[in-house]
């Protein structure tokens, strides 16, 4: 499939965007693993999550969803998980594998992740190394999936200070935490979404977080919770995004998680001139969430701050395109990681600029972009949803139309998405076939 995308105006609208995938990952691998039946609203039916959900289900928790983004999830407690059948196909998702590798680095049974072409190619050292210092027994094809996990009866404590900040790692470590003797300790270089976390004391867990510092006792038995899913500020970014290069529109968001480790897209976009509060702020299952309203801004451009990259991971790729239709310069740093996403983000970005009329200047870590007016053209996402739902959102103020190839991947974070931005006036065809 491919995104056929007409200049468009947004005007004023109020619109929902799906349930943050990150939190719904989490319910229910420690909705599984608790005691009792926790409750879950506002899940994300991505295609990410849904593998996670088969995962569960094939090693024998009782799941039941009587509507898309409604279940229930009858937890085994933390031994009661049961050996699959079959290997545990994950799709596309990295936050699944590498967090489901440390839940199982401490059953008493084997088991093996995988999933497709694209996440056979990422990285997984970064988890291996700590769940092997831990004891776990884990094999790969050269640090890459697929992932066996061999059972051993206990796994150890270890203090691990992370060389890289990742909330994938972390909560990787901790999962495997769960069962080990002793007190897990992690310390992470800058500060990474703490849902997990949240999560876990929701559940009854005593979790220490001092600075950059976490730690947990193993054995902690989980107790089942209701979990009510708030918008992802991660979808959200695109609302966002296309409101403000409008030329004049009035948009309010509803609902939306702001934990404070994830709102860094909201910080820069601001510190480049853009008009966005946060309206009705309150809390939702430990979760902060706000109403937010965004107005049609002239953004100008400047040096971002590299100690908001981590607040800010997943909303690169529409901050690239946030900067080519600034003013000036824009000036990204210490964004290797995007490197290693569903595809190469900062080479995937600047490529899919470059078609479309704006200078990018890569780095290994880093991009210049040059603010200038899009083009029309015919643009590659490498198959990454956030590649392909950035690049739409540069069409919709494009001088012509403007065409995103293999846009398939958009559905496992954003089911609807064409359908959400024609509620604020973007024209944005899904069609069928190669483009």
């Amino acid at each position: 499939m491919h995104f056929n995308v007409t200049p468009s105006p947004v005007g004023d609208a109020k619109v929902t965007v799906p349930g943050d995938k990150s939190i719904s990952h989490r319910a229910l691998l420690l909705g599984s693993i608790a005691h009792g039946r926790s409750d879950v609203s506002g899940f994300l039916a991505g295609e990410d999550c849904l593998c996670t959900l088969q995962a569960m289900r094939a090693m024998g928790v009782e799941i039941n969803q009587p509507a898309a983004t409604e279940m229930s999830i009858h937890g085994v407690g933390l031994r009661g998980l049961t050996k699959p059948s079959a290997a545990l196909d994950l799709g596309n998702s990295g936050t699944a594998i590498r967090l489901m590798t440390g839940l199982l680095s401490g059953q008493d049974f084997d088991s093996v992740l995988t999933g497709d072409e694209s996440l056979s190619g990422r990285p997984m050292g970064r988890i291996i190394k700590p769940l092997s210092q831990m004891g776990a027994r884990i094999e790969s094809d050269e640090g890459k999936p697929p992932l066996r996990v061999f059972g051993v009866s206990s796994l150890k404590s270890i203090d691990y200070d992370m060389p890289v900040a990742s909330a994938q790692v972390k909560s990787s470590v901790l999962l495997a935490g769960l069962y080990a003797t002793g007190t897990t300790s992690v310390t992470e270089p800058a500060v990474t979404r703490d849902h997990t976390e949240r999560m876990l004391r929701a559940m009854g867990a005593d979790v220490d977080t001092k600075d950059h510092r976490i730690s947990m006792a193993g054995g902690q038995q989980l107790s089942a919770c209701q979990v009510d899913v708030p918008a992802d500020l991660s979808s959200a970014a695109f609302v966002i995004l296309a409101t403000l290069l409008s030329e004049s529109a009035d948009t309010l968001i509803t609902n939306v998680g702001i934990n404070p480790t994830r709102t860094g897209v909201i910080d820069i976009l601001q510190g480049m001139g853009a008009n966005i509060a946060l309206e009705n702020s309150r809390f939702l299952s430990e979760e902060p969430v706000a109403d937010i309203r965004v107005r049609s801004s002239r953004l100008h451009g400047g040096a971002v701050d590299p100690a908001m990259v981590s607040l800010a991971i997943d909303e690169f790729p529409v901050l690239f395109v946030a900067a080519a239709a600034a003013e000036g310069e824009t000036v990204f740093s210490g964004i290797g990681e995007l490197r290693v996403k569903e595809s190469d983000r900062i080479a995937a970005m600047a490529a899919g600029m470059r078609e479309l009329g704006i200078t990018v200047d890569e780095s290994p870590d880093g991009a210049v972009v040059h603010g200038g007016r899009f083009t029309g053209g015919s643009v590659e996402s490498f198959g990454d949803h956030r590649v392909a739902m950035s690049l739409a959102i540069a069409g919709t103020v494009a001088s012509d139309t403007v065409v995103v190839k293999d846009v398939d991947a958009v559905d496992t974070s954003f089911p609807g998405f064409a359908d959400c931005m024609a509620a604020i006036g973007a024209e944005i065809r899904v069609e069928s076939g190669d483009a």
